[in-house]
């Protein structure tokens, strides 16, 4: 059987990668593609690397027979969204924003967001009627860390440098991802108070209850298009090949996660689902690199990851996605 699929907020970066990823999903069927601002036209029109894809055009509204609903919605609108529009009880919501990813925001009107990091919940997800899909930045710098909260590892100052593509901040137009300004420069933007750091929070605290680490997080614009590396470091009493062996047991059943023997690099990871890890260590400091591509791995693959666990398929349905190295 088809799993019926609607989206809100069609036309976003978010919700194109969603609609390029489905369309290949043997068990997904298309349906409202709900857009305020393009509605009626060919999604194409909008996301037009979808060419020759599809014939599907923008919608008003959903169909009301949808059996899950992609919200790509603005951070802060997918509450407003939901208090307009009453959704069937059973009909699955998977909230791309931040609305819902925080443990005091979870609940909403009657319904319980799930943090949807399936290795981290993998089996709550598989139960969930709703799930708010995480951060970009919060995915990467999870799975980086996750191992070592699960064994009560971190136990000192935890620093974080990350840099993202400019598809990261949506599709707005602002200053700050006009080409003029954004090519052949790098910059840092909410040093120390970037939103994801809550979530992040409370996923580690999930494994360490008792943890009093700090994160020191300073993210950075990247002159390119798409995909997150970051590097975190913290002192460690681990060997290296301790804290390797402690990635490749915590990630073994994660088929997207993958802990690499050698150095990484962002190419490996764009347009796929996949996060790359690698693990070294340098006098009492562990460095852990992580490469994901934030619209894949970092929101819409993630969703689909995610979707396929709620209705009990293989979490690789539709998601076999290779990165173009060249």
């Amino acid at each position: 059987m088809k799993i019926k699929v609607g989206i809100v907020g069609g036309a976003g970066y978010t919700a194109g990668e969603l609609v390029r990823i489905l369309l290949h999903h043997e068990y997904a069927e298309l349906g409202s593609i709900v857009s305020s601002s393009s509605a009626g036209n060919p999604i194409y029109q909008v996301h037009d690397d979808l060419v020759g894809e599809t014939d599907l055009a923008f919608a008003t509204e959903l169909a009301g027979d949808e059996d899950v609903v992609f919200l790509c919605l603005g951070h802060g609108n997918s509450k407003v969204w939901l208090g307009k529009h009453e959704l069937p009880e059973t009909t699955h919501i998977i909230d791309l924003s931040n609305d819902f990813r925080l443990e005091a925001d979870a609940e909403f009107d009657g319904r319980e967001f799930v943090y949807g990091l399936p290795e981290l919940n993998r089996s709550r997800i598989q139960q969930a009627q709703s799930i708010a899909n995480p951060g970009c930045f919060a995915t990467a710098i999870q799975l980086a860390l996750l191992p070592l909260a699960q064994v009560g590892k971190l136990t000192d100052d935890v620093h974080v440098s990350a840099i993202t593509g400019s598809t990261g901040a949506g599709q707005s137009l602002s200053e700050t991802v006009h080409f003029s300004w954004r090519t052949n420069n790098v910059s840092i933007y909410k040093p120390f108070t970037h939103q994801h750091l809550g979530e992040i929070g409370e996923s580690l605290a999930q494994l360490q209850p008792q943890l009093a680490s700090a994160m020191h997080f300073i993210p950075y614009r990247g002159n390119f298009t798409r995909g997150i590396f970051a590097s975190v470091y913290t002192p460690s009493d681990l060997t290296q090949e301790e804290a390797r062996e402690l990635y490749q047991k915590f990630y073994a059943d994660a088929p997207f996660t993958t802990v690499s023997d050698k150095e990484i690099h962002l190419k490996q990871v764009v347009n796929t689902n996949k996060c790359l890890l690698h693990v070294q260590k340098f006098g009492k400091q562990l460095l852990i690199t992580s490469v994901i591509d934030n619209l894949v791995k970092g929101a819409s693959g993630q969703a689909v990851q995610n979707m396929n666990l709620i209705f009990g398929l293989p979490e690789t349905t539709g998601l076999g996605l290779k990165a173009g190295l060249f």
